[in-house]
Order: C-alpha cells, then structure tokens, then sequence
C-alpha cells in the first residue's frame, strides 16, 4: 500500500505507523487553505463544530497523545483544557493562522518526543 509515495507494506511497524500519522497530518495542514476566518469558524452541522475548531481539537490531541501520554508533563502543565469538548471551542485569539502555527508546533513537538 503506498502512502504518498511511501511503500508501507515494504516497512516495519513502526515506520508504517509513522509513515499514516505523517499522511494524516500532512492532510490536515491544508484543510483551511483559502478559507477566510468566517468560512474557517462556519458552523456546517448542527454541533458547534467548525472546521477551525476541528483543527484546534487535533492539536490538542497531538499533544495530548504526545507531550502529556509520551513524555509525561499533565495538561494543567501544559495549560491545555481538561476536557475533549473543550478542546472545539474558539477564543477571540484563535484564527487560522495561530491555530495553525499550534498545529504545527503541536506536531513537531510530536516527533521530536517519539524520535
């Protein structure tokens, strides 16, 4: 099976897992582009759900999984909610370029733990 031009099934475990999470947010990165911040923060389903509150949920999964679950330092550390629902809700300062940035710092934080 190839992940981008990746042959995972020529890998080991850990290389294929690290070859889908990659895949996975490498998609993720480009979910807002060309989005203005009203389209970013639209509400498309009944939930508060937005497309910017998506990729703020992810981020804080990231470091969840990685900078509380890997390496230990708890969410109160961290200064992250405590909570998943919380982790959709947008403040005044959250526009998809910061949360973004989030993203992304989220993610290399990620690797650097796992690496």
């Amino acid at each position: 099976m190839m992940v981008g031009s990746f042959d995972v099934g020529l890998a080991d475990e850990r290389t294929q897992l690290d070859a889908f999470v990659e895949e996975y947010r490498s998609d993720l990165e480009v979910v807002l582009d060309g989005l203005t911040e009203e389209q970013a923060c639209r509400r498309l389903v009944p939930s508060a759900t937005t497309l910017l509150g998506l990729v703020k949920h992810v981020t804080w999964m990231q470091r969840v999984w990685f900078e509380e679950c890997i390496g230990g330092t708890s969410r109160l550390e961290l200064g992250l909610v405590q909570s998943p629902e919380e982790s959709f809700r947008l403040d005044a300062a959250d526009t998809v370029s910061t949360v973004m940035e989030s993203y992304r710092v989220a993610c290399e934080s990620a690797r650097t733990l796992v690496n």
